[in-house]
């Protein structure tokens, strides 16, 4: 039996520009009439025109993201934090010293680091989509549709 899902749930990684926003917008295409997710950087970055075009890639629009810092977030309390990259994860177990919530974190490969063609760079991008998307479902699975 799947765990419960939180009722909110923040991701967090470094610039908010390509792995919590990816992370936020997966979440939320299944998950968010039940949980809210918001995500964050330690600093604000633009984001990234290749996590843009790989998320178009399955259907979901992130091109009009506005980039934000943990210290920029409406809501400051959160059931979870998922840390993506190891900044991101020191900054949130000391949010857990204010705020009663759970920390995990998913060490995610930065795809901005990837060199080469711009297909090299999409599969990269890609890559952290597809292993993100797939982390989610196994943390936090869609259930079955319900039976009419």
């Amino acid at each position: 039996m799947a765990e419960e899902l939180p009722g909110s749930v923040l991701f967090a990684c470094s610039f908010n520009a390509v792995r919590s926003v990816m992370a936020a917008a997966l979440m939320r295409h299944y998950h968010g009439t039940k949980v809210y997710v918001e995500c964050c950087g330690l600093r604000a970055g633009d984001l990234d025109g290749f996590a843009v075009a790989v998320m178009e890639e399955i259907g979901l629009d992130i091109s009009t993201y506005k980039s934000k810092t943990f210290d920029e977030l409406e809501d400051g309390f959160f059931d979870l934090i998922i840390t993506l990259s190891p900044e991101a994860q020191h900054r949130a177990v000391e949010m857990t010293r204010t705020m009663a919530c759970d920390v995990e974190f998913w060490n995610t490969f930065d795809a901005t680091i990837v060199e080469g063609s711009r297909e090299i760079r999409l599969e990269a991008y890609r890559q952290v989509r597809d292993q993100i998307k797939k982390r989610i479902l196994e943390r936090f699975p869609v259930g079955p549709a319900p039976k009419v």
